[in-house]
């Protein structure tokens, strides 16, 4: 196995020779090596079971979780290698700052329910239950993060796109039958829903199988359109007060 080390400055590829035992996955194979022969190898792991997201990596170039990628999956004496989370910068070996993340996650208001009915209760119809629920799957590895090539490759995109992770937890509120805050102007113009053209690549790596592109950024598309492009849904805003925060944008002047 070949396990890239090195930090911020820069690093390469060092290959190491140990045992493998049937059942074993890619992290254990890296606490083997951790073990056998490099001690400070710096790598980021917590429950070992596919639930906490922290073992993100990208073995073979591919973005996945070390806990859940058996080794049997590869051709004996295949070639396999382990590396950082491109998206995100290096801290040491594998383990990156993903801090990023959390920052993003501070720009999203939160959940703000609706006044509760007369007799002191709050109903919901169960499929409304159901559309969100797949959405609080997310165990927030960030390799959805890592292979959407909005941020991947374009470090300057950062500042303005928010990524697919959130785009599920702004869906996940906005969804929600009983939340009232309205965050479409902020998807609109803060988040960079518009930057995503649903490639579904982050769907294809999630390890909870959630439908990030067809459940989740599609839908809150449909809402920014019908809230900012509608001429009735705009005019309906309008006559509630919320003219400014919502008017379509003034075209902007031709670049000289």
């Amino acid at each position: 196995m070949k396990v890239w080390r090195g930090d911020a400055n820069g690093g390469e590829f060092v290959e190491f020779r140990v045992p493998s035992d049937p059942g074993m996955v890619v992290l254990d194979v890296v606490h083997r090596i951790q073990a056998m022969h490099a001690p400070d190898l710096a790598v980021r792991w917590n429950c070992k079971a596919g639930k906490c997201g922290s073992c993100s990596a990208e073995i073979n170039g591919h973005p996945k979780l070390m806990c859940m990628t058996r080794m049997n999956e590869f051709a004996e004496g295949a070639e396999i290698t382990v590396s950082p989370v491109k998206t995100f910068p290096v801290i040491k070996d594998l383990v990156t700052d993903v801090s990023f993340n959390y920052e993003k996650a501070k720009t999203i208001p939160p959940f703000k329910p609706k006044p509760k009915e007369a007799d002191g209760t709050r109903r919901m119809y169960q499929e409304d239950v159901d559309r969100v629920q797949e959405f609080h799957k997310c165990i927030e590895c960030f390799l959805c993060q890592d292979v959407c090539h909005v941020i991947r490759d374009h470090d300057e995109n950062k500042a303005s796109f928010s990524g697919p992770r959130f785009f599920v937890r702004l869906a996940a509120l906005e969804m929600h039958p009983l939340d009232t805050n309205d965050r479409l102007d902020l998807i609109r113009a803060k988040q960079g829903l518009g930057f995503c053209n649903i490639t579904k690549c982050c769907t294809e790596v999630c390890p909870e199988d959630i439908h990030i592109t067809d459940n989740a950024i599609i839908p809150l598309k449909e809402r920014v359109v019908s809230a900012h492009y509608d001429p009735i849904a705009w005019a309906l805003r309008r006559v509630r007060g919320k003219r400014d925060q919502f008017a379509p944008p003034e075209a902007e002047p031709p670049s000289a």
